[in-house]
């Protein structure tokens, strides 16, 4: 069973450790020796609050961005990322010995680290500078979530007040740009990890009440995945990797508040997670779990077909669990399984950090990727807008839960909480927002005020000789790209109305 809070570093990691990882992963291993020593002379007899040598957080940083999968450069960079800040060494000595790439991620992350945060509100330019850094190189930011989990894990060393403003960045800035960038686990972890800190009396109701209870469903987790491997054994189905996976405590603590506290709901609080080699054999799967395990009606979701707007993709099916696993007679245990090809997992798990690649020229990109263009249209927006209104923006575009919603052709179209129709309409095309007139949802007449939910089929009427959106639609809209366009329409008319006056 995975343990959240730990898998992606390990305690008391020494150098060896960290180059013995790199050379599995093909890096360069003299380089990151060298970045490695470099930084150790630079921060040699500094101790962290913990009483440890300074050294040791740099090289946890480092070892995670190998497991995430980064470039050599960037390894280096985070062994050098507290150099300037915290050392007499300057960036130009850095950039002398490691050359300008390394130099320019090194700059990057020492900006992020210069305004205390006291709340979004008074943290605007902070995050100018964190998108316009990320739309430039996103390996800036990647860099700050190894830099914030690693500090999270050592929080307790702290004062209180520190402790709780640090926890709150993380949970509030951090978590949700990992999000945005599909980075599933790196986000449940800034957020459990802030956690105990942030909601100590919270934390410590959940692991009174639940403990007990999560422990129950992982020993019945490890009994179905022994016969699932039995299972696909007989039918000659190759398992890749197959694991029991507990929810983030911070996400269960969040779905418990929609259901007043009660845990029958939730039928994730265990999930299973198989990963096959191929598409075909993830269908097929699902076929053969069928066959012993009775699916709930409507818990089946086919991510692989239509995968979420973040690039996630994946079989979901929730299902009774064989008889002989019943607490009784009446009552069946539920379980979610999960089912992905390698590829799939990773990229669940690890986002954008996933599509790193190496070219043949030996020069770095990241795979095009539409996760990044909320990113790039965020540093467009901010190059216009004063503070308050980039916060809205990214109030919007960034800091709010996102829902699913499909186009009658089963596109799938990613909007925020509580968006209704007209954002929909102006999400897919400027013209069918300003002539919207009427909306189906899941084959029901609805309002165009109605707010959407993850799932929702959505089919617009327009009205061909209607001239615009209605002013009022500002009352209910809540997008930033629908209140533009209805805006720009009003301006526009009362541009128009004074010239003929």
């Amino acid at each position: 069973m995975q343990n959240h809070t730990n898998t992606l570093t390990k305690n008391n990691l020494t150098i060896r450790d960290l180059l013995r990882l790199a050379k599995k992963n093909n890096l360069d291993v003299d380089l990151i020796q060298l970045a490695y020593e470099f930084a150790e002379k630079a921060h040699k007899n500094q101790k962290r609050k913990s009483g440890e040598p300074y050294i040791v957080h740099p090289l946890a940083v480092a070892y995670l961005l190998v497991e995430l999968g980064l470039d050599s450069e960037t390894v280096a960079a985070g062994l050098l990322h507290d150099v300037p800040e915290d050392t007499p060494t300057t960036l130009h000595e850095i950039k002398k010995e490691f050359g300008k790439e390394i130099a320019f991620l090194v700059k990057g992350i020492t900006k992020l680290g210069l305004v205390k945060y006291r709340g979004v509100d008074r943290y605007v330019e902070n995050l100018r500078h964190m998108f316009i850094a990320m739309a430039e190189d996103v390996r800036v930011v990647l860099m700050k979530f190894a830099d914030r989990i690693h500090n999270l894990q050592t929080l307790q060393a702290l004062p209180p007040e520190k402790r709780r403003r640090i926890a709150l960045e993380s949970i509030e800035i951090y978590a949700p740009i990992a999000n945005r960038l599909g980075m599933g686990e790196i986000r449940g972890q800034l957020e459990d990890l802030s956690f105990p800190y942030l909601y100590p009396e919270e934390y410590a109701w959940l692991m009174k009440k639940f403990g007990p209870h999560l422990k129950e469903k992982e020993e019945l987790i490890q009994q179905l995945i022994a016969f699932l491997q039995k299972e696909f054994k007989k039918h000659h189905i190759p398992i890749v990797a197959i694991h029991g996976r507990t929810k983030h405590l911070y996400s269960l603590y969040q779905k418990l508040l929609c259901y007043n506290r009660d845990i029958t709901k939730i039928y994730d609080l265990v999930a299973l997670r198989l990963i096959v080699k191929d598409v075909s054999t993830c269908y097929e799967s699902l076929g053969i779990i069928h066959e012993f395990c009775k699916p709930l009606k409507g818990r089946i979701k086919d991510y692989i077909s239509q995968p979420k707007p973040n690039g996630y993709r994946s079989l979901h099916t929730t299902v009774f669990m064989p008889p002989q696993f019943a607490k009784d007679e009446v009552h069946g245990e539920i379980v979610e399984i999960q089912i992905r090809t390698k590829e799939m997992h990773n990229d669940a798990e690890f986002g954008i950090a996933a599509h790193w690649k190496y070219k043949e020229e030996d020069h770095k990109e990241v795979i095009a990727d539409h996760r990044l263009d909320w990113m790039r249209q965020i540093v467009e927006i901010q190059k216009e807008v004063q503070d308050d209104q980039l916060l809205e923006t990214l109030k919007i575009d960034v800091f709010q839960n996102y829902i699913f919603v499909f186009t009658p052709l089963g596109d799938v179209i990613e909007l925020p909480e509580d968006a209704t129709p007209v954002d929909f309409a102006y999400q897919i095309h400027t013209d069918l927002g300003d002539k919207c007139c009427g909306v189906k949802i899941n084959d029901q007449i609805g309002s165009l005020n109605s707010k959407l939910k993850s799932g929702d089929v959505v089919e617009i009427f327009t009205a061909p000789k209607k001239q615009g959106p209605s002013e009022s639609w500002l009352e209910f809209v809540k997008t930033n790209t629908a209140r533009a366009h209805i805006r720009n329409y009003i301006n526009k008319k009362n541009r128009s109305f004074l010239i003929v006056g």
